[in-house]
């Protein structure tokens, strides 16, 4: 338990001690408002609350009081009233609304707080409470009372134990093994609007979770609670049906606390309220998720962080973050979910051996340990983001940019690959963080696991005496890049595959240059070109969507397949944009999934628009289109192939008893078998190098894209903002408006053949250009040259040019025929 936790409940037990619960029938001798309390003085309270607090002692229910002064035209009769409900233990919706009457009738809700007030703070009496047996009960006074006589005698006798906790013996159906709880969430939702609406009552509430709350924490930590009784989730089922949770009187301190409460519930728990939450539909589901984020919010914009007081320390933060991880899965149970179809995975685990790696004889192996992590809860409810098709409410929309903003990504790196026992990482909870931020800690996975085979290199080479090689060295010739590119990679994929970790260095043979990034931009860019090239036959190109699929025809071997995969994850892995242009199913698949009929959506959305008519015509179906479980498609040399979806499939008619089952059988072929021996290549030469990056536990498939390709959208209002000057240029400088007032004017294409010429890609980064930190350096006076750049560094070298028009024909000359030139 946290410091301020513990201080809390020690001053709840001293005020308990001093001044009571306000419950004059009070039977605790260790609260003020008993008659069998002994008086204390304040010295000796305090060392008694000490005292309290060590054995877990259980504190009073709340008891509010109700101030008579607004109260002076009520009723003689209002105190005898409010004793009346003394013997209510739990509320229903009838119950509820006989004290409403009885207030109403009185003028008076002062019996309406104390019951509200002292069964929202007791654990046991909050379980109890509108239970689903209790719908539909009748509302007269007479059958009321009955009613709850009738279900208060059958509380005490012959039951486990005559208090009020609750023991598995009084759940009517026994241990729920489903999502499902015994609370009646119609009837809480109709009470709460007609509470919510009395101010007096909403401080009760806010007041009651105060004192409710440390004691459930203390229930779930220490005495395993929810395993004796799965009833105790009725609690959290109950108070998350407050709207008004978001609501700055209980931001302060009962929305914290319940958050803390919450993240103690057992693993089993949290997956039945993700279940049960992802039936209750957008609205309440969005209500649940921006409680939690308005907490998250609101702590991080009251606090300060640093390098000394980390985000990942605030309790109140962590806490909401991991109960806001239960509605994210709920979002997506609630959403469209494809649970079914996986890739198989690629067994790139070593078998275990008794023999010490280097790894672990250098203390690293924690660090360099195989394979992605699988969050517990995931694994729990048998889904994962990638599953899901369309979520309840976006993936965009759980993402808070406050966490973001304040969030120390090398230290949270640590905590997630070193410490995770031990501290919270929010990389553990990666919905919350942005691409930006999430790329961020991908770059230092990626790094160190850089340096880490630099020093293995090092250590090889001493022990061996041979020259130490730290990095992956690419000698081509531009001529035969592809060729030299798939020997080498082949080579080293073969005999020593760790290689492909170090980082990328590219030499072209015959030219001098030291790479610094920009060579290597440039070799992937070279490499694209050839394997996407439409006449070598690996891949089609769709005019219509501009993008690429798989050859199911093609004549070149697996071997080229591999090698663009292994290129795909050199990028990823050397922080490299490449211009490649695949459909999103591509990426759906490298993270485990297969294809189905959605995905051709995007991948052959004519063919998707054919098989959406069969699905949605309303006629006769089997004459009208004469269709049959034989498909046909053109080979590499425009020739047909006939198919067979399935067992004599000629004979088959698609009919609309079995035409679900044809568009399946026809997307699966399609977007999985008729490619299957090419893309099982290509992905595992992108697993060559990605097999022990988080990057499929951080990144859904659009992510992954965007990692890969970067942003097609290029804001150059935010580009000019970051450029940094150098040679004696400013941003006053005439020749820089000049510059900025050309580049502005300049359309789509050319402003992209600009970024390719400085950059080495005519794609922005993740973040957008303004993450690019572009540099303008002064390269001589006015001359005949051209701008040059160091497309490593994002360095433009751009001479001093005498006019406007000058410096536009230059600059456009060295933009449009930059290629092999220029760039260094």
């Amino acid at each position: 338990m946290n410091r301020a936790t513990a201080k809390r409940l020690i001053e709840r037990y001293f005020r308990q001690l001093t001044e009571g619960c306000g419950n004059s029938n009070c039977a605790n001798e260790f609260c003020a408002s008993s008659s069998n309390c002994q008086p204390l003085e304040k010295n000796a309270a305090a060392a008694k609350a000490l005292d309290l607090f060590k054995v877990n002692a259980k504190l009073c229910d709340y008891y509010p009081a109700v101030e008579s002064g607004s109260d002076e035209n009520a009723p003689m009769g209002s105190e005898m009233s409010a004793g009346e409900f003394s013997d209510v233990h739990y509320l229903t919706e009838s119950t509820v609304c006989r004290i409403l009457s009885v207030c109403e009738e009185e003028g008076n809700c002062s019996a309406l707080v104390r019951v509200v007030g002292r069964i929202f703070s007791n654990a046991d009496a909050l379980i109890k409470s509108f239970r689903k047996e209790e719908a539909g009960a009748p509302e007269s006074l007479d059958s009321l009372k009955s009613k709850e006589e009738e279900k208060q005698s059958d509380q005490s006798p012959e039951k486990k134990g005559s208090s009020s906790a609750s023991s598995p013996d009084e759940t009517p159906n026994g241990i729920p093994d489903s999502s499902e709880p015994t609370v009646d969430i119609d009837a809480v939702r109709r009470v709460y609007s007609k509470l919510l609406s009395i101010d007096q009552v909403e401080s009760a509430l806010v007041n009651a979770l105060i004192y409710l709350t440390p004691n459930v924490e203390l229930d779930l930590e220490y005495l395993d609670v929810y395993e004796t009784n799965p009833d105790y989730l009725n609690i959290f089922v109950i108070v998350m049906e407050n709207g008004n949770l978001h609501s700055p009187e209980y931001l302060e301190v009962a929305l914290p606390q319940f958050c803390k409460a919450m993240s103690k519930l057992p693993l089993a728990a949290l997956a039945r309220l993700a279940k049960l939450w992802s039936t209750y539909g957008l609205p309440h589901v969005r209500r649940m998720m921006e409680t939690f984020q308005q907490l998250i919010t609101f702590t991080v914009v009251s606090n300060e962080y640093g390098a000394e007081n980390l985000v990942n320390d605030d309790e109140t933060v962590v806490a909401a973050t991991n109960c806001l991880k239960v509605v994210f899965y709920a979002s997506i149970l609630g959403g469209e979910v494809d649970v079914e179809h996986y890739e198989e995975e690629e067994d790139d685990e070593d078998p275990e051996s008794d023999e010490l790696t280097l790894h672990e004889l250098l203390g690293e192996d924690r660090l360099y340990k195989k394979g992605p992590r699988v969050d517990p809860l995931e694994k729990e409810l048998g889904v994962r983001p990638v599953d899901s098709i369309k979520p309840l409410i976006p993936f965009e929309d759980f993402v808070n940019e406050s966490v973001n903003e304040v969030i120390e990504m090398d230290k949270d790196f640590t905590f997630f690959k070193v410490n995770a026992e031990t501290k919270f990482s929010f990389q553990s909870c990666p919905f919350i963080l942005s691409v930006i931020t999430k790329s961020q800690g991908l770059y230092y996975d990626n790094r160190i696991r850089m340096y880490s085979e630099r020093r293995l290199t090092a250590l090889y080479s001493m022990v061996q005496g041979q020259q130490p090689n730290p990095y992956l060295r690419l000698k081509v010739r531009r001529d035969h890049i592809i060729d030299d590119a798939l020997v080498r990679l082949e080579m080293i994929s073969m005999e020593n595959p760790s290689d492909l970790k170090k980082q990328l260095y590219v030499e072209f043979e015959g030219e001098q240059g030291v790479d610094e990034g920009g060579v290597s931009k440039e070799f992937f860019q070279l490499v694209l070109e050839e394997i996407f090239n439409l006449d070598i036959g690996m891949f089609t190109y769709d005019n219509d969507t501009k993008l690429f699929w798989f050859n199911s025809s093609s004549l070149e071997n697996e071997a080229q397949y591999t090698l663009i995969g292994i290129v795909l994850g050199l990028a990823i892995y050397n922080n490299c944009i490449l211009d490649v242009h695949f459909p999103m199913v591509v990426y759906r698949k490298l993270l485990g999934k297969k294809g189905t009929f959605l995905d051709l959506s995007d991948s052959h959305p004519a063919l998707y628009q054919s098989l959406k008519e069969v699905l949605e015509y309303t006629g006769n179906l089997e004459e009208d289109m004469m269709l049959t479980f034989q498909i046909s498609h053109t080979d590499l040399f425009g020739n047909p192939i006939l198919y067979d979806l399935k067992e004599k499939a000629d004979q088959i008619p698609v009919t609309k008893e079995n035409r679900q089952e044809f568009v399946h059988l026809y997307a699966d072929y399609i977007l999985n078998k008729s490619v299957e021996s090419q893309f099982k290549a290509f992905k595992k030469g992108f697993l060559m190098v990605t097999n022990e990056s988080p990057l499929k536990y951080l990144f859904r498939p659009e992510e992954v894209e965007l990692l890969i390709c970067g942003s097609r959208k290029l804001d150059f209002e935010a580009l000019e903002k970051t450029t940094e000057y150098d040679g004696g240029y400013t941003k006053d400088s005439q020749i820089i408006k000049d510059f900025w007032d050309i580049i502005h004017s300049f359309g789509e294409d050319q402003k992209r053949l600009f970024l390719q010429f400085t950059t080495g890609t005519d794609r922005a980064p993740v973040g957008g250009l303004g993450k690019l930190k572009m540099i303008i350096a002064k390269n001589g006076s006015d001359s005949d040259r051209l701008p040059t750049s160091h497309t490593c560094f994002n360095a433009l070298l751009l001479p001093e040019y005498s006019t406007k028009e000058r410096l536009k024909e230059r600059l456009l000359k060295a933009i449009t025929y930059a290629k092999g030139f220029g760039m260094l």
